[in-house]
């Protein structure tokens, strides 16, 4: 198995994580790509550590990225064959950083960007133990017509899209939220206007916001 490694932000206290928020980075990324975002994101959160792995692979377009499955084949087959394989992966990792902080699953979060979401909506409902929730941006919502086959739980969503997304059309933000309200989870999304592939202000102060609703009870 691959174990995964990235840069990390302990709890802003300096006390033991009371909740895990993992960043998951997007195709041609790496972890340190997001682990910036956290000391924006824990401004009310100083209980929580934040985590962000860089992907298994080496990225076959960016020499010095990261991907979590590869875009050369972008067949529907293919990305879920490339997507169930970087899940166990992850869900591993999962496992071995619940474990470390001594952490139950409702004190987790995920947030993603681009593949990173992919990855996050792929592997969140999937697993047996309730996480907190999951920020996704710029993604999109994989193999939706066997997700009411596999889902096994259903964490709360927050889905953030740019309209001028070039990289992943906006449209994908509707069609996610579909696949997931179909399923019984609870999404909330906000389409930006004017933004293409990237992260801004405003939905940054989502993000703040959906995880201190979820994890703001651990402190």
């Amino acid at each position: 198995m691959i174990n995964l490694e990235g840069p990390r932000q302990p709890p802003k206290n300096g006390e033991p994580a009371k909740a895990l928020v993992i960043l998951l980075h997007g195709y041609g990324a790496d972890g340190n790509d997001l682990i910036g975002l956290a000391p924006i994101l824990s401004g009310q959160l100083p209980h929580v550590e934040f985590i962000s792995p860089n992907a298994p692979f080496p990225c076959e377009m960016s020499p010095f990225g990261r991907q979590w499955f590869s875009l050369g084949d972008r067949s529907p087959d293919a990305m879920l064959g490339g997507a169930r394989m970087a899940a166990q992966i992850l869900d591993g990792f999962i496992n071995e950083q619940l474990e470390r902080t001594n952490l139950s699953a409702d004190k987790l979060a995920l947030v993603g960007f681009s593949q990173g979401t992919m990855m996050s909506l792929f592997v969140g409902p999937r697993r047996s133990e309730q996480i907190a929730g999951i920020v996704g941006y710029s993604g999109r919502l994989l193999a939706e017509d066997l997700l009411k086959e596999e889902i096994k739980t259903t964490p709360p969503v927050t889905l953030i899209h740019g309209t001028n997304d070039e990289m992943v059309p906006a449209e994908a933000l509707e069609h996610a939220v579909q696949g997931l309200e179909g399923v019984g989870i609870k999404v909330a999304s906000e389409l930006r206007p004017g933004l293409g592939h990237s992260i801004d202000e405003r939905g940054l102060e989502i993000a703040k916001t959906f995880l201190s609703d979820v994890l703001g009870e651990f402190v």
